[in-house]
């Protein structure tokens, strides 16, 4: 059975947090030999909206420490929506946690491209394909287009820039395409562990401009299936409500369902999700030639200045 590990942490600022991530990280198996290139790859999703809908510095850099502990050398990037993966790192304070830390902060860039189950490619990052770990370390979110962003969703942000809202416009309305683009970019990355921030997640609306919710929790596994499996379920949300989940299971992937996956640390019934709030009607997935501009504009703008 694949595992989930789920702890408890009240607040970012608990002196308890570096600790419960480093065990996390140990129960999954994560135990790097010295002198591995390891990307952390946070949620960095814009400086319009750095705060709540980002992973939090505290975990990102309890990430690291567990990482350079084990003598690893350790790259932070992501590639936004909007903006530069360093533009969204000082913003939300991200630079200013790694500051004392022997980690670079980097830009997803240089994409290469990867073969999708349908006959297209899409363009991932090489600095991603390159690392020999890739450590995932999204937030615990809601989606206004795919109802939750979570493990699977934040690989999403290893594709190239504005190659993703491309993927929007391109595949959002051509049946499953979408979802099966999501899960290819998945399979095409490293090795990989993930570490999700649910201390304070958000609910009502997002990837941006939502409400936080205080779930407390803090998770962990090989297998970003099984993770997102485990946290739709405690946040209330049925396989058929989720495309992402419906496409892991039409493939048969491992994880993909709750009876292949065991809780060594704590239970889905120790957290308490009442009141966490998902979209109900969802917005159509793909971005209109209009909507394509201004983020081309938006991009541009944020990098100039």
């Amino acid at each position: 059975m694949l595992q989930v590990h789920l702890d408890r942490c009240p607040a970012y600022t608990a002196p308890e947090l570096p600790a419960t991530v480093a065990a996390l990280l140990q129960g999954t198996g994560c135990r790097p030999t010295p002198g591995t290139r390891v990307l952390v790859k946070p949620n960095l999703i814009s400086s319009a909206d750095a705060g709540l809908a980002a992973t939090h510095p505290a975990v990102v850099r309890a990430v690291c420490e567990y990482l350079l502990a084990h003598g690893c050398r350790v790259q932070v990037g992501d590639s936004p929506a909007f903006g530069t993966g360093r533009l969204v790192a000082r913003k939300v304070g991200l630079t200013a946690a790694l500051r004392d830390l022997p980690v670079r902060l980097v830009e997803l860039d240089r994409p290469r491209a990867a073969p999708l189950s349908f006959g297209e490619h899409i363009g991932i990052s090489a600095v991603a394909l390159e690392s020999e770990l890739l450590v995932n370390v999204p937030k615990c979110k809601v989606h206004t287009q795919m109802r939750l962003s979570l493990a699977v969703k934040n690989c999403f942000g290893c594709v190239v820039g504005m190659r993703k809202p491309l993927a929007h416009a391109r595949y959002g309305e051509q049946g499953t395409r979408f979802e099966a683009m999501l899960l290819d970019v998945l399979a095409a990355l490293p090795p990989m562990v993930h570490v999700i921030d649910g201390i304070t997640a958000m609910h009502v609306r997002g990837p941006m401009g939502g409400r936080p919710f205080a779930l407390g929790l803090l998770g962990a596994s090989a297998s970003a299936v099984a993770l997102d499996t485990a946290l739709a379920t405690l946040l209330g949300v049925a396989p058929e409500a989720s495309a992402i989940w419906q496409e892991s299971l039409r493939r048969g992937l491992p994880g993909a369902r709750l009876e292949q996956i065991a809780f060594p640390v704590l239970q889905l019934r120790d957290f308490d999700a009442a009141g966490f709030q998902v979209p109900g009607v969802l917005r159509p997935v793909t971005f209109n030639p209009l909507q394509l501009a201004r983020g081309a504009c938006k991009r541009l703008l944020a990098r100039l200045g």
